[in-house]
């Protein structure tokens, strides 16, 4: 059992928090505790893992420290580090850590569990080596759903301290978060909200927001609960004080009351603090220990959670050995200054006292015990992921072997923990001599930084290092570095929306004399063909990404060839040169599905290029097959900032297709990553695409996606590039469903400017749906014909299904207006047959939904119902309730004829054998098994008389309207 303290007040916390114990495995899945430093949050975190225990919960309890925050999933190893061996085993783990349990399950981790001869916990992170931090996630997700299921009551994991959680474990948190565990595991974290990770806030909040997370937000307990259970028989008076000095801080409140218990006196505005506060009263407990139990309480709080009793030896050497250290390990205990952790760690009672003794112990002594940890480690065999925060604490000045261990945990955390990677390399770069016989190792390192900084989503750090690093290079430099920093600078400008910064980098570089090399030349030129077409139209760059396609094709170099073509479809796409992007299409599909993976590995975003084409092309199985490959190459160690690219394309053909549960998740996890990216733009394009998503899932008068659309208009600001003009075309979208047509059409012309030549062209007769629909709502009838004409003039020059649908579509609202239902009613009707024809459901289901209305108005309920039906159906299988709920607004259904002596569960099944559905889709359809489905179909045949399903169709279809 946790040993436990009473409680202190926080009933109510604890009732919600029982209710979720009471049923782990549903939402929410994480308790987020929050409250300011010394508010009670750990001492919660303790009850939960008891009560948690009480109910034969497995608990694994993990905590935080501000020491080692550059150590790779420390918070989560050392939670993991509990985990029975045996039960790891016999989950197939090939060891006895998590890093290689996950690994085993990722099959692409390699399992390097911490061999340990001399008893010295290798740590968090030990057996994850350089490969896909995203698998890592995926592992140790399935790892803890196995866990769930074998530990009788369920799994709890809390989490102490997370503001001080190293960035791999906040993202492999996030992952947990956005994909909610199917198994009886409960994680519950405790932080302090005004330190926490803006990345790591947005995620919890967005999981409250889905109800994945539930928040408990720790307030002031009462004076009652400080006065009766904290200080009980404390006079009434001096009681008061304490309190309201105190702010109803239970820490602060005993720090207070301990004071007067030493003697400290009255100030004339209230008690008195003690002199250097709770630090010094804490520092006090140590008074009474001999120097070598001080030192072995120092060499405690050094190691953190490596604290065992072989490296403390080694950090503190007791002139008897270990039978001495043993008598000094024993003192600590019995004066409640240290405590046994499971694995034969020791650690500091609290965090707080940690930080107190480690914060005393003198510089130059603690460096000298981080230098022997280091030490013992490496006798040990520990990684250099491990021992580099021993190393970097004990570096006084530049030390070749210690800046080794360094660079060689910046490697082994290259792909896992880009941001671990990037702070030791930052390390290094801070004491390399600014000499001229270093400057080469210098920019070297600066550049492989800046490259970490970019994987992270550090853009603006990266871009600030990278212009360093150019500044810095001589004029005829010719090494390859310049075009290299180039290249991912102008990256680095382009993902931040900087395209003419990027642009002009760029064609800087590539008139630079002597010329680039060939192949540098390539490089240069792929991502010039991608930030141009941002801020120029994709003509006036058509033949200079053309060079680059033909230079690297004399290279031999197909993956950079593969980028041009992926580069000219995308802008030819976007253009509306419908035969020529298809051309380029098929040719960039040829050319990326015949390369491996390997060889996109460093350059995946051709993918999200071609996906983009394909799409604009209505191309939508080939469009999501190319994001999935790009979205499983870039998981594996791929650049953040692609990510969201990757799953906006997949999330909008989601949309189209009418999967709008998939789709909101899919946006919901690039929202994500691009808040925490910081590149305005792309955060503007994310939440443009999300409120295309909300507006055809949520309910017709939901403002939510109204509330997207305003914040990424507020994010791209006032800049012009195609990405701001599509965020504008959404607003448009987003404010006519909010009910505001005035606005909507202002939207509409701020994106395209008074000619409308700003809109996409080959999406335009879409977005000249939301202008007409304005239109005719205001009454400006001849201002709907006009743009209407115009959608239809652009439809027949594309080609496009879904782009002659929207075209019809704005037609029939024309004809609507005039008071022609009949001829809109036809317009509508053909627009549905365009979009089915694409597999645009989406656009099918609502062409039909708002035909049926035309075509009853017309006086043909017959065909008006048999539309609505269809249109709702598609609706509600898609999980689009704007369509659904527009289908119930618009023509509520009439209970249709019966064939004769059917029960209504058999002409509900005769109806959807009509419509050609099989037994097992009828049987997922109603929620009845195949074998129920079988029994009523064989008593439709003997009622019926007829002896195969054709047949019962084409009886029923007589009997329908």
């Amino acid at each position: 059992m946790t040993d436990r303290t009473p409680l202190v007040g926080r009933e109510a916390e604890l009732g919600r928090l029982d209710a979720v114990l009471d049923g782990p495995g549903g939402p929410p899945g994480v308790v987020d505790l929050t409250g300011a430093a010394g508010i009670g949050k750990s001492r919660l975190l303790t009850e939960v893992c008891g009560r948690a225990e009480e109910r034969g919960l497995t608990v694994l309890r993990g905590r935080a420290t501000e020491y080692e925050r550059h150590i790779p999933f420390r918070v989560f190893g050392d939670a993991f580090a509990d985990l029975d061996p045996e039960l790891l085993r016999g989950l197939g783990a090939p060891g006895a850590t998590w890093a290689a349990s996950a690994g085993a399950a990722a099959d692409g981790i390699s399992a390097n569990p911490a061999v340990d001869p001399a008893g010295i916990g290798a740590g968090a992170g030990a057996g994850v080596s350089a490969v896909d931090r995203f698998a890592a996630h995926r592992a140790t997700a399935r790892l803890l759903t196995a866990l769930g299921g074998r530990t009788g009551a369920g799994l709890l994991i809390a989490l102490d301290d997370l503001h001080w959680a190293d960035p791999a474990s906040l993202e492999l948190l996030d992952h947990l978060v956005r994909h909610p565990l199917r198994a009886p595991v409960v994680i519950v974290v405790a932080r302090r909200d005004r330190q926490t990770a803006p990345s790591l806030a947005a995620a919890l909040t967005r999981g409250v927001d889905t109800g994945a997370v539930l928040r408990l937000d720790l307030g002031p307990l009462t004076e009652r609960a400080c006065v009766e259970q904290l200080a009980p028989g404390l006079p009434p008076d001096r009681a008061a004080r304490l309190y309201a000095a105190s702010e109803g801080n239970p820490l602060y409140f005993l720090t207070l009351l301990q004071g007067q218990g030493q003697g400290q006196g009255q100030g004339r505005s209230g008690p008195a603090l003690p002199p250097g506060g709770l630090g010094a009263l804490l520092l006090d407990e140590l008074t009474p220990l001999s120097a070598a139990q001080r030192r072995t309480a120092e060499a405690v709080a050094v190691l953190g959670d490596q604290a065992t009793p072989p490296l403390l030896l080694a950090l503190t050497e007791p002139a008897s050995g270990p039978e001495r250290l043993d008598a000094d390990l024993g003192v600590l205990a019995r004066r409640d200054l240290i405590r046994p952790r499971p694995g034969g760690v020791w650690s500091l009672r609290h965090p707080v006292l940690r930080a107190a003794v480690y914060e005393d112990t003198g510089p130059g002594r603690r460096a000298a015990l981080h230098r022997r940890a280091a030490a013992a480690l490496a006798a040990a065999g520990a990684p250099a992921t491990v021992r580099a925060h021993h190393v970097e604490r004990a570096l006084t000045g530049w030390e070749p072997e210690a800046a080794a261990v360094l660079l060689e945990a910046a490697d082994q955390s290259e792909t896992t923990a880009p941001a671990s990677c990037a702070h030791w390399l930052e390390v290094v770069l801070r004491v390399l001599p600014d000499t001229p016989g270093h400057a080469a190792r210098r920019r070297d390192l600066m550049l492989k930084r800046a490259r970490a900084l970019s994987v992270c989503g550090e853009l603006r750090a990266s871009r600030d290092l990278l212009h360093e690093v150019i500044a810095g290079l001589p004029a005829d430099d010719g090494s390859g570095v310049r075009a290299a920093a180039v290249t991912l600078c102008a990256s680095m400008e382009r993902h931040l929306g900087q395209y003419r910064a990027s642009v002009a980098l760029l064609r800087r570089a590539l008139s630079r004399r002597p010329a680039p090399a060939p192949a540098d030349a390539v490089a240069l030129g792929l991502e010039l063909g991608s930030s141009a077409p941002h801020a120029l139209p994709f003509p006036a760059v058509r033949a200079e990404v053309l060079r680059t396609l033909e230079l690297a094709r004399a290279l031999g170099n197909e993956p950079a060839a593969a980028g041009a073509l992926a580069v000219s479809a995308l802008g030819e796409a976007y253009e509306g040169n419908t035969a020529a992007a298809r051309e380029l299409t098929d040719r960039a599909a040829a050319c990326v599905d015949a390369l491996t993976d390997r060889d996109l590995a460093d350059q995946c975003e051709p993918l999200a290029r071609l996906g983009w084409a394909e799409f604009y092309l209505e191309r939508y199985e080939d469009a999501e097959r190319h994001a999935d490959r790009g979205l499983a190459i870039a998981r594996r160690g791929g650049p953040l900032h692609l990510l969201p690219h990757l799953l906006m394309c997949k999330a909008i053909v989601h949309t189209h297709a009418c999967r709008l549960p998939s789709a909101l998740d899919l946006v919901d996890e690039a929202e994500s990553i691009a808040r925490g990216i910081g590149s305005d733009e792309l955060l503007g394009l994310v939440l443009a695409n999300k409120a295309q998503v909300l507006i055809a899932a949520r309910p017709p008068g939901d403002l939510s996606a109204l509330a997207a659309a305003e914040e990424a208009v507020a994010a791209a600001g006032a800049r012009t590039s195609w990405w701001t003009s599509l965020v504008w075309c959404v607003m448009s979208y987003a404010a006519l469903h909010g009910g505001d047509p005035v606005r909507a059409r202002s939207a509409m012309l701020r994106a395209g400017g008074a000619d409308l030549a700003g809109l996409q062209p080959s999406m335009r007769p879409l977005f000249l749906e939301a202008l007409v629909t304005a239109a005719v709502t205001t009454g400006d009838l001849a201002g709907a014909q006009e743009w209407a004409a115009l959608a239809g003039r652009d439809a027949e020059r594309l080609g496009l299904p879904v782009q002659r649908a929207a075209a019809l579509r704005c037609a029939g609202q024309v004809l609507a207006g005039s008071g022609r239902p009949a001829a809109a009613a036809e317009r509508f009707a053909r627009a549905a047959e365009e979009a089915g024809r694409s597999g645009a459901v989406l656009w099918e289901a609502q062409s039909l939904l708002i035909g049926a209305s035309l075509t009853a108005e017309a006086g043909d309920p017959a065909t008006a119902s048999a539309m609505w039906r269809r249109g709702r159906r598609l609706a509600e299988s898609g999980g689009s309730l704007l369509l659904t709920g527009l289908a119930d607004l618009l023509l509520p259904p009439a209970p249709p004829p019966r064939v004769p002596g059917l029960t209504p569960r058999e002409h509900e099944i005769a109806t959807l054998v009509a419509e050609g559905l099989t037994t097992p889709a009828i049987a997922a359809r109603l929620y009845l098994s195949p074998r129920t489905v079988d029994t009523h179909l064989s008593h439709i045949f003997r009622k019926t008389g007829v002896t195969t399903r054709s047949a019962l169709a084409a009886l029923t279809a007589r009997h329908l309207p």
